[in-house]
């Protein structure tokens, strides 16, 4: 495949139209239209469909707009950062992380990185959804304990575990008398959590009286007493020190693990790289004790 032609190609789809193209770029409409056609006629599709006044991009043509675009503005980038000799990250970064990661630490660590690097565009979606990298643009992802995927690489970032925690004012129960527990989510049947504790696991029998979408909102209403609940040590860690919490045991359980994952057939590109590097700077260990400190501070 020509990668004049697809720049051409992705050029006019960028702006719309032959014309649009060839003012914003200085080339001359000819050029762009025939470069278009050698591309069409070399992959055997039609990636506009062409009207009198209108310029549109066919099924085909979007999704080799879709999958092409980062791909060749990483290349430029790469090319201009060799020819100046490396240089600082530059250009647009997109992230999406998970809403509780992003509701306590991304925005001091957004800005952090924003000031060491003032040439990077940094734009961060806070979303718990499992996003397509490709497809939606993103350069890197924040996620909770991912499902293996073979299209992604990436690293642990973070660990953490659930703890269940409670008001002081709220009576552990003995035996098989059920507790009242605010849960994050849809789900508010009976259940039985296991829990650890000095003495070994025990069950606990559980009676939702809450039902939350936030883990910030959880936590907010067990501090109210209206029940006890599961949350991360690491959000729960400033309360259970100044007393507002109390701690009933761990979770048994899976660990958290908060993984950063970006495309494996991108070429990792040095804003990718330095935000990287700067998440390493700031959880050197991965400890629940490091977030905690960052929501602390």
């Amino acid at each position: 495949m020509d990668l004049l032609a697809l720049a051409d190609f992705n050029l006019v789809a960028r702006h719309g139209g032959f014309g649009r193209a060839a003012r914003a770029s200085g080339r001359s409409k000819a050029t762009l239209s025939r470069r278009v056609a050698e591309l069409e006629g070399s992959l055997e599709l039609r990636l506009f469909e062409r009207g009198a006044r209108t310029l549109k991009l066919t099924e085909e043509g979007r999704a080799l707009y879709e999958r092409t675009a980062a791909l060749l503005t990483e290349i430029h980038e790469t090319a201009a950062a060799i020819a100046s000799g490396g240089g600082q990250p530059r250009g647009r970064l997109r992230i999406s992380a998970p809403l509780l990661f992003s509701q306590t630490a991304m925005g001091r660590l957004a800005a952090g990185f924003a000031l060491k690097y003032p040439q990077v565009r940094l734009e961060v979606t806070s979303e718990d959804r499992s996003v397509d990298m490709i497809e939606e643009g993103y350069d890197l992802v924040i996620r909770v304990n991912p499902a293996p995927d073979a299209n992604l690489v990436g690293r642990i970032l973070l660990r953490d575990r659930l703890v269940v925690v409670a008001s002081p004012s709220l009576p552990r129960p003995r035996g098989t008398v059920p507790v009242p527990v605010v849960l994050r989510g849809p789900n508010g049947r009976p259940e039985t959590w296991m829990v650890k504790g000095a003495g070994g696991t025990s069950p606990l029998m559980v009676e939702p009286v809450l039902l939350l979408s936030s883990l910030i909102m959880v936590r907010d209403a067990v501090r109210a007493g209206v029940g006890a609940a599961r949350l991360p040590i690491s959000l729960a860690a400033r309360d259970l020190a100044a007393g507002r919490l109390v701690q009933w045991g761990d979770v048994e359980g899976p660990e958290i693990a908060l993984w950063a994952l970006y495309p494996s057939r991108r070429l990792l590109n040095a804003r990718v790289s330095a935000f990287l590097d700067y998440l390493r700077e700031a959880f050197p260990n991965g400890t629940p004790d490091e977030l905690a400190a960052l929501l602390d501070a």
